[in-house]
């Protein structure tokens, strides 16, 4: 098989949802398919002999990399990728998700497997995500109990939608409590969908900030990574106080500012 033959069997039988172009000696494949961030995921068909090698050329093991301040991938991770190959059936070799397709298998069906694996890969920065956020609440919380502040952690709140929302700290102070929500992703394309969700969970949680014991709200954020623009501060400062974590004692300042 040679390239303009290749090509002609990818455009057949993938459909209009995914586009092929010559990449140097490769023949590059864009899938319908997205990274968590929203970048696209290519993937590469290169021909030797009657044999195709499908590979994505280790762009989704190095767009995980550029999401993690980490040297290396743990070991769970580690663990989690390999599941991922068993699951989907591939090899992964020098940080590459690949398969080798023969003249009688399926091209499409192989080039589809490849890219569901590098999404299932490409999803552990979920779990990145949440290391970070646990990480830095963990931080908060001790920090609290050294000014000697009584909190709740994780309380689940009725929004007036009837949404339940999961608010970070529930704090009291001598002259009013206070609800603080913790904005931390290492991700700067994510950056703006986490403060529009906390936006979404003032909004709708508005009705405690009103009455004798009126609740303060206080959007915290973990500015310890460049990743927040001064849209995202603006974007929840009507509803909210904002704070940085890099200034701690401001942070205790509005805790314990009277109403």
């Amino acid at each position: 098989m040679n390239t303009s033959r290749l090509r002609l069997d990818l455009q057949r039988t993938l459909g209009a949802l995914f586009t092929c172009s010559e990449f140097g000696d490769f023949e590059r494949i864009r899938t319908p398919y997205l990274y968590p961030d929203g970048d696209i995921i290519d993937l590469f068909c290169k021909v030797d002999g009657h044999t195709v090698t499908v590979s994505d050329l280790a762009e989704t093991t190095g767009w995980l990399r550029m999401q993690s301040t980490a040297p290396r991938r743990s070991q769970k991770q580690k663990r989690l990728i390999e599941d991922a190959c068993v699951t989907h059936g591939l090899e992964f070799y020098r940080g590459m998700l690949q398969v080798r397709c023969g003249p009688d298998d399926d091209l499409a069906e192989v080039v589809t497997r490849v890219a569901q694996g590098a999404l299932r890969v490409s999803d552990l920065w979920f779990t990145f995500r949440t290391q970070a956020i646990q990480s830095i609440t963990d931080e908060v919380a001790d920090f609290l109990r050294g000014r000697e502040l009584q909190f709740d952690r994780n309380e689940r709140l009725a929004g007036r939608s009837g949404r339940g929302w999961t608010v970070d700290f529930h704090v009291r102070s001598e002259r009013r409590s206070s609800l603080v929500d913790v904005l931390s992703t290492g991700n700067r394309a994510a950056a703006h969908r986490v403060s529009e969700h906390v936006l979404a969970a003032w909004h709708d949680l508005n009705h405690l900030g009103t009455g004798p014991e009126a609740l303060s709200f206080i959007s915290l954020f973990d500015d310890t990574a460049d990743v927040w623009t001064e849209e995202d501060f603006r974007l929840v400062e009507p509803l909210s106080t904002v704070s940085r974590w890099s200034r701690p004692d401001e942070f205790v300042a509005v805790l314990s500012k009277a109403a």
